[in-house]
């Protein structure tokens, strides 16, 4: 990762303000939208009419209007000289006068003729935001160093909502110097009419979902896209006790092209195991169950193993160990192609406070005393995203019970061994399975968190979510808007949720229109099934209800997408040990909204950072993104990202241009879309994203901004060194004296249940526990009154 400094953004005499007046955009028939765009006519200053100084960070830097023009006498010379960190500019004024004036939702081209001297020169957009004021936008192309006058053109994203005028110029990363001249900025006609619905009313509007008539022939709680399109689903003894104490050990890889399952040889029980993609198109699977709890006894145990999984042979094969167990850990991969992984439970049974990192250079886990350590116990399935400055954001979710003490979410900076807690995640104890998405496009850093319950104390999962812009100074949690309601079937039939009820065990799925479906869940712990989803839309922080799953998807349920745009739903796993094997697969709207369009080639499918990568299409597109497969769990996926690629537009041909930075977009394989303006896309092409050198040059730089740089909340360093975070045995929220293992009887019981045997057995009896042996001498919640070892038959239940 690279070095993280404090820093703070120096912006040119135009500041980034809110307070400026502005007026409505100009007409779409307007031709070139910027003011003196040779730098021909003088400003008051030593800058050009309409043109400002910008920048920030620690290094030296000269402009000059020189004569060395591409057409007419002057150009703008930008120089650094030195630099640590930050980036020069020159840009269009911050104001009314200067800044072009754009319209929400159109696309606009911007060209310029340039010299370079560094390979780190980059076109970057400013934006001002009618209620926030001028703010960063993103870096949409890299220059290529040139020696003569050579010409560039790309596409704006989409303008985002509440944006009324943007800036934009060249960002001088490195070492070097960028002459521009000649600027151009021109709206992009609108290329297709509006969409024309292809199926029902209902289906336009919701989607639909369908059950595949073959079920998913292993109880696979981890779900895997590979880089062929097939799916790697993960078993391991599938939370059978019977199966994991006769070694059947099972993962399937399922092929959505015919429809199939092939069951493959598992060596070891990777039930709750992590995993994550390698930039080579394996899959790394960490840790797992090495044994079941004990009523009385020792909880769940995490193993020290780990495996590859091969798609090219369908094998899986064993690395060198971690240094702890981790049963049920993190798995973020960083901007290098390593791996980092945190919490989760140790071989015995209590919670690992150990970092383990994978070296993708060495390809195996790294000695303990190679890695930095806090000696912090982060939980179970902690959400750990990677930013764009290589420091992780712990969004506060995760699995069991409650969260973490301080705020329930954080900063952890690698390179400085810190931990800097972020204020404002909402109920930070209830958020228990909830889900976290870095939300499309990821340059735009901004993390979504969606519902969540607590299993120890079992109250209503909720309705709330939270939303933070990790591009601000000091960022902060702010409430996002609550999840629509559904049904919940309590026991007797789907009635409508009320009160303030959500779900937990959410999976929320990244879409190529650009949207978030979130679907699945359950009201209590592996009980009481929530039926709603709903699309989450960045740009106008609403969820549009949809059609909703038929199946029940609470605890260990998946969902994803796939590379035809569709999301595949599996998986449920409730109280009573029983499993359900059918397979949902969800059409979006989108796909209801005319013809598709079509990668018809990919010139090249290897490509680096910083790249133009051409694509041809069969029709116009408005945009096109790499999104990283799934390799999702207990509603983590802490690495799930879409990477926006800015457009340069030649009828068909259509030129990706590439991030700079690695920490957006890790290497790996990645899912291409192409999408039209109705929001339609076509079916993905896989590309390889190598790295992590931007460039060949070894000046480049990763194109860090300045974000989250002046951050207030509590900071800590590394505490004493230690071997594990005690952890309850119920950790799981089930109380292992009733039932085999696999069965779930709460600990405690949803708040509508009374705390007497009747009560508790009466809803046992309706969500279809069966008979329950009573597991040694203990009857903790008063199941056995006759004490004869079986709970809940009818002399336990009748009063005396």
């Amino acid at each position: 990762m690279s070095t993280y400094r404090r820093r703070t953004a120096l912006v040119g005499v135009g500041a980034l303000t809110a307070g400026l007046l502005l007026t409505s955009p100009q007409s779409a028939e307007a031709a070139n939208l910027i003011k003196n765009p040779g730098f021909e006519t003088a400003g008051t200053g030593d800058m050009p009419y309409c043109w400002e100084k910008a920048g920030w960070g620690d290094n030296d830097f000269t402009y000059e209007t020189t004569s060395d023009a591409h057409s007419g006498a002057k150009a703008m010379k930008v120089t650094l000289t030195r630099r640590v960190d930050g980036d020069r500019k020159a840009m269009f004024l911050e104001s009314a006068d200067c800044a072009p004036a754009v319209s929400v939702g159109k696309q606009y081209d911007l060209g310029l003729w340039y010299k370079t001297t560094t390979p780190d020169a980059n076109v970057t957009l400013f934006r001002h935001d009618s209620t926030t004021g001028w703010q960063y936008w993103t870096d949409v192309k890299t220059l290529q160093m040139a020696s003569s006058w050579t010409p560039a053109t790309v596409r704006t994203p989409e303008i985002p909502a509440g944006t009324d005028r943007i800036t934009w110029g060249v960002s001088v990363y490195g070492t070097g110097s960028a002459t521009t001249d000649d600027y151009t900025m021109e709206q992009v006609p609108d290329p297709l009419p509006p969409a024309r619905c292809t199926g029902t009313d209902d289906q336009c509007a919701n989607g639909s979902w369908s059950v595949l008539p073959t079920q998913n022939p292993v109880r696979s709680m981890h779900s895997v896209v590979l880089n062929n399109g097939k799916v790697l689903l993960i078993a391991g003894s599938g939370n059978s006790e019977d199966a994991f104490n006769a070694g059947t050990f099972t993962s399937a890889v399922y092929d959505p092209a015919t429809g199939t399952y092939k069951v493959v040889p598992t060596p070891k029980d990777m039930f709750c195991a992590g995993h994550v993609q390698l930039q080579d198109g394996r899959v790394l699977v960490l840790s797992g169950n090495k044994a079941y709890p004990v009523a009385g006894g020792h909880g769940y145990e995490g193993f020290k193993d780990s495996y590859v999984f091969d798609p090219r042979t369908e094998t899986y094969t064993k690395t060198n160990d971690l240094n702890d167990g981790h049963w049920y850990p993190s798995a973020t991969e960083l901007g290098n192609g390593d791996v980092i992984t945190f919490g989760g439970l140790r071989e015995d049974s209590t919670g690992s406070v150990t970092a383990d990192r994978w070296s993708d250079k060495d390809q195996q886990w790294l000695p303990s005393w190679k890695v930095n350590q806090t000696w912090s116990f982060w939980g179970l399935y902690p959400a750990m995203v990677l930013m764009q400055d290589g420091r992780l954001f712990y969004t506060g979710s995760h699995v069991f019970g409650n969260n973490i003490p301080g705020t329930g979410s954080a900063i952890y900076d690698y390179d400085a061994n810190t931990i800097t807690q972020i204020p404002g995640l909402q109920n930070k104890d209830q958020r228990d399975q909830s889900a976290s998405v870095l939300l499309p496009p990821a340059q735009d850093q901004r993390v979504l968190t969606i519902g969540g319950g607590n299993i120890d104390s079992n109250p209503d999962a909720g309705r709330l979510t939270d939303v933070i812009d990790l591009k601000q100074a000091n960022p902060s949690y702010v409430a996002g808007p609550p999840l629509p309601q559904g049904t919940v079937d309590l026991g007797s039939g789907k009635v409508a949720e009320t009160g303030n009820q959500g779900k937990m065990y959410v999976s929320a799925v990244l879409l190529p229109d650009g949207k978030v479906l979130e679907t699945g869940g359950a009201l209590h712990n592996r009980a009481d099934p929530v039926y709603e989803s709903s699309v989450y839309d960045p740009g106008t922080n609403t969820f549009d209800p949809v059609a909703a799953d038929p199946q029940s998807r609470g605890y260990h349920s998946t969902a994803f997408l796939l590379p035809d745009g569709r999301v595949m739903a599996t998986g449920d796993n409730p109280g009573n040990g029983s499993w359900n094997r059918n397979v949902s697969i969800y059409t979006p709207p989108y796909l209801y909204k005319g013809t598709r369009p079509t990668i018809t080639s990919v010139i090249n499918q290897e490509w680096k950072y910083g790249d133009t990568q051409r694509i041809t299409v069969d029709h116009p597109i408005a945009r096109a993104e790499l999104i990283r497969p799934a390799a999702v769990t207990h509603s983590s996926d802490p690495n799930q990202r879409f990477v926006d690629l800015p457009l340069s537009v030649d009828g068909n041909n259509v030129d990706l241009n590439v991030t700079n930075n690695p920490n957006i977009a890790p290497p790996g394989w990645y899912m291409l879309f192409a999408v039209d303006a109705n929001g339609v896309p076509s079916v993905a092409r896989w590309v390889h994203l190598t790295g992590p050198a931007a460039h060949s040059a070894t000046t480049a730089s990763p194109h860090v901004h300045a974000f989250a740089d002046a951050l207030s909340g509590k900071e800590s360093g590394p505490g004493q060194k230690r071997t594990s975070q005690a952890v309850s045995p119920t950790i799981s929220g089930c109380d292992r004296h009733y039932g085999s293992v696999n069965v779930c009887v709460p600990t405690v019981f949803p708040p509508k249940v009374k705390k007497t045997a009747a009560a508790r057995c009466t809803w046992l009896k309706q969500n279809h526990y069966g008979r329950l042996k009573v597991n040694g001498g203990d009857d903790p919640l008063g199941l056995d009154r006759n004490r004869n070892g079986i709970a809940c038959e009818k002399r336990d239940t009748s009063r005396r």
